[in-house]
């Protein structure tokens, strides 16, 4: 099948760079590209694309209004070219909820750079919104936030590393900064080469797999989530449903890096549990969810009875950094029977082998059903690998979590 894209942007440069690199592919074919909505709509009046690639700000109408009036008309696959600003990163999670399926990082000034290490990027966010089921997207309308309850404080971040132990024991936390640095170049960022010239790599090479009986029960559960392609909108279906006194969460959504805080922030005005971007040693905790950032792993540890996170740098797992393999298998070592997973809507398989893991580590573990799916790739290969023990329906995740403390 090939896939028909229209690119909607009103610089001609980047227009020009995205149409030569699809042009390249065998399965795509640029029907058009377009400056601004309106013409978009001209050229949508003759032939409709499978796939829109938009930008967000635009003349003679913004590239969120545009995409209310597609969801509106025609639902169609929507990914947002976004350039990496705070303001946009905003208006890129508004673009989420209103029902557009990813983000890729804008070219900025070096394009040579862009083709390096944001095409592979572009290409696999356009294949994966293609077989995107629009009609399972579930659309989160812009609400006020609501008043979390002045009697609880906000969870505080630990003002210093848990343990000053190295990190060879999966059980004790090592000693680290509570704050991750920050990128200084390029070598943090995903390259196409990375992509797709290296071999698909396993959490191998993150964290060594777990030992089977190693994890001494305890009384308290954490929740292990991993979603791709269609997860922004089942994450905003599920979370604002859950209580302050849920068991804590870590969470992988695959995203590009500077957009997950974006997100977060998003998620936090919508919900009555805490979500944040995670930093190194954070505490996994009741009411608060912690969300991988992205271009980075997220692992969990344990000291004694206390859960928490550590962010790493590392190879791409599955294609994927953050890598929800790394996350699963992270909960199967640190907190075995004690760590409940969810796999939700993403293509690929990335999290399968994770939560056979988590299931051989006595983990109860839930996959989405297909009928809610948006893509259900994700949830099929955890099916397919035995790891996931039951099918669940979205509407019913956030009742499930409520039940495990």
């Amino acid at each position: 099948m090939t896939i028909k894209v229209l690119i909607v942007d009103d610089s001609s440069i980047v227009r020009q760079v995205m149409q030569d690199l699809l042009s390249k592919e065998r399965d795509i074919e640029v029907i058009g590209t377009a400056f601004d909505p309106i013409f978009a709509q001209e050229k949508m009046a003759k032939q409709w694309p499978d796939v829109i690639v938009l930008d967000i700000e635009m003349p003679r109408m913004d590239g969120i209004t545009f995409l209310k009036q597609i969801m509106a008309q025609r639902p169609t696959p929507v990914v947002i070219c976004s350039s990496l600003t705070e303001k946009n990163a905003d208006l890129s999670m508004q673009a989420l909820s209103a029902g557009a399926l990813g983000i890729i990082n804008k070219p900025a000034i070096g394009f040579r750079d862009y083709i390096q290490d944001s095409s592979a990027d572009l290409l696999t966010a356009i294949r994966s919104a293609a077989v995107a089921r629009m009609s399972k997207v579930r659309l989160t309308p812009i609400t006020p936030p609501p008043v979390k309850p002045s009697t609880s404080p906000a969870i505080p971040r630990p003002s210093t590393p848990l343990s000053t132990s190295t990190r060879s024991s999966p059980s004790t936390p090592a000693s680290r900064s509570p704050t991750p640095p920050k990128p200084t170049s390029s070598s943090n960022m995903t390259t196409m080469a990375e992509r797709l010239g290296s071999p698909k790599l396993s959490a191998d090479a993150i964290l060594q797999a777990p030992s089977s009986g190693s994890v001494i029960p305890t009384t308290s559960k954490i929740i292990a989530i991993g979603t791709s392609t269609g997860g922004t909108q089942a994450l905003e279906a599920i979370l604002p449903h859950l209580k302050r006194n849920c068991a804590g969460l870590a969470i992988v959504q695959h995203m590009p890096e500077k957009f997950t805080a974006s997100f977060a922030k998003r998620l936090d005005s919508l919900c009555e549990i805490e979500i944040r971007e995670a930093q190194n040693n954070d505490k996994i905790m009741p009411g608060l969810a912690l969300i991988a950032p992205g271009g980075k792993h997220m692992v969990i540890r344990r000291n004694g009875s206390q859960y928490y996170v550590e962010v790493l740098d590392g190879p791409l797992v599955s294609r994927h950094r953050p890598s929800v393999d790394v996350l699963f298998r992270s909960a199967a070592s640190a907190a075995g029977r004690n760590a409940v997973g969810y796999i939700l809507t993403g293509m690929g398989d990335d999290g399968a082998k994770g939560m056979r893991e988590m299931f051989d580590a006595g983990a109860m573990t839930f996959a989405q059903d297909e009928e809610s799916c948006v893509v259900f790739g994700m949830p099929k290969e955890a099916l397919g690998l035995g790891g996931a023990k039951e099918v669940i329906a979205l509407d019913h995740i956030a009742d499930s979590i409520g039940k495990f403390r």
